[in-house]
């Protein structure tokens, strides 16, 4: 019974942290709360792009009164903004679960085309909203920045995200165990070890060079915080199980577990991979906007 509800809380705790990360990653949509015509609307504005979707900017509004101006730039260059009218669009929803189970077989909006950058290239943009009572502009002394990714096919993605999740719940599994003293701790710390190295050393630099064309932007090359994270997790998980390979020594373990707790509630790719317009070459950048997520404009 003691270790059934160390392995619930060690769910919980995992779950989480997995959703944390989710909510607060730079690709995440960032939302802006705004009154038009009266009417209130929560926008989502989109920070990541795939190659193979479409290149556009959606406003999840249905007054077809609205005028609206998209302003962009490749982000970090000295381009001058260029602008685009948002048009009011219907575009038809082609997936079973959407059609059969939500009851949604169109997607309706007003949208905006930005041109499609190369894989870690950037577009960063701000609005222009016009209705009855003037203008109002959306991010303009923080732009909303767009990051470009390719296409990672789902069985290489799928089971990538499976482990790492796993991972992170035998970690916290182990690290409770450890605490309680039950010596099945060990065995979780080694299947940590091996899902990490899996998911984290092996799918992880293929999902990278699929999505931005690089295998490995950590140390040494680069600051990228998702691999980072991931090799200082890894060093920790080596020397918990090393130290209690002959004698058990909990707290190796349980400073693992905190660890790897603590550097994947990280948001994925806050240093992330970036195209440096000027070489050509695909480094590491940080998505300032990621500080300015939410805000409310009326």
């Amino acid at each position: 019974m003691k270790k059934l509800l160390l392995w619930l809380l060690a769910f919980i705790i995992t779950l989480g942290a997995a959703y944390y990360q989710r909510k607060t990653g730079p690709t995440y949509h960032s939302r802006v709360n705004v009154t038009l015509n009266d009417s209130s609307y929560e926008l989502k504005l989109v920070r990541s792009i795939g190659l193979d979707e479409r290149s556009q900017v959606k406003l999840n509004i249905k007054d077809t009164l609205i005028k609206a101006v998209l302003y962009y730039k490749r982000y970090n260059t000295q381009d001058e903004y260029s602008s685009t009218d948002f048009r009011y669009k219907v575009y038809p929803v082609n997936s079973f679960i959407m059609n059969r189970i939500f009851r949604i077989n169109e997607e309706k909006g007003f949208f905006a085309d930005v041109p499609p950058q190369p894989r870690a290239g950037k577009i960063q943009y701000y609005i222009d909203l016009t209705d009855s009572k003037g203008t109002i502009s959306l991010m303009k002394e923080t732009p909303v920045v767009i990051r470009f990714k390719g296409r990672v096919p789902g069985f290489i993605l799928m089971p990538h995200i499976v482990m790492m999740f796993i991972a992170m719940l035998f970690s916290t599994g182990a690290g409770l165990l450890a605490i309680a003293k039950i010596p099945s701790f060990k065995k979780y710390g080694i299947w940590t070890l091996i899902l990490l190295i899996a998911g984290g050393f092996i799918l992880g630099p293929i999902v990278q060079k699929l999505a931005f064309d690089q295998f490995w932007t950590g140390v040494p090359i680069g600051w990228d915080l998702t691999d980072n994270k991931t090799l200082i997790a890894l060093i920790f998980w080596i020397l918990a199980v090393v130290m209690n390979h002959k004698k058990d020594k909990t707290l190796y373990t349980i400073l693992a577990a905190i660890v790897l707790l603590i550097v994947f509630s990280i948001p994925h790719s806050l240093f992330g991979s970036e195209l440096n317009y000027s070489t050509g070459q695909v480094t590491q950048g940080i998505f300032i906007a990621f500080f300015f997520r939410y805000k409310k404009i009326s």
